[in-house]
């Protein structure tokens, strides 16, 4: 396996086609991304936001997007939106992978927090997340506005 950044320093995307192959693991998580998903991930690279992408060969295994944080509770934090591993590939040490990846990066940028959210029903991924020493601090409160 391999973990590919999609973005360089600045978050100008420099692995089009990776990014581009990403896009059917990325929906199995977020089913209503927009259509032209280069053009979305563009807007959220130009926000802060980085993609990781775990490949085996040609195969995209999984979908990482990230971002810096500072909070008044945490301090810095790395913050990951998304964490996918393809359906078909999980228990198979992708989801391990980009963790790992993610706490190396937090740890180089001086973080103090490693966070992420997860949906009330996801309760294999919390088994995950609990495994791997994440613990659950707050409840994550939303309001739509559109």
């Amino acid at each position: 396996m391999k973990v590919i950044n999609i973005t360089d320093a600045q978050r100008q995307i420099t692995e089009l086609d990776w990014l581009k192959a990403a896009e059917l693991v990325h929906r199995q998580l977020r089913p209503n991304l927009p259509a032209d998903y280069v053009a979305r991930m563009k807007e959220v690279f130009a926000s802060g936001g980085e993609m990781l992408v775990v490949t085996d060969g040609e195969d995209v295994l999984g979908v990482c997007m990230f971002r810096m944080t500072e909070k008044t509770h945490y301090g810095r934090e790395l913050y990951c939106d998304d964490l996918i591993t393809n359906e078909k590939k999980r228990s198979s040490g992708v989801g391990k992978l980009m963790l790992d990846t993610l706490n190396e990066f937090a740890q180089a940028r001086g973080c103090d927090y490693l966070g992420l959210d997860s949906g009330t029903q996801r309760q294999k991924a919390h088994r995950f997340y609990f495994r791997e020493g994440l613990t659950i601090t707050a409840f994550h409160f939303v309001k739509p506005l559109k």
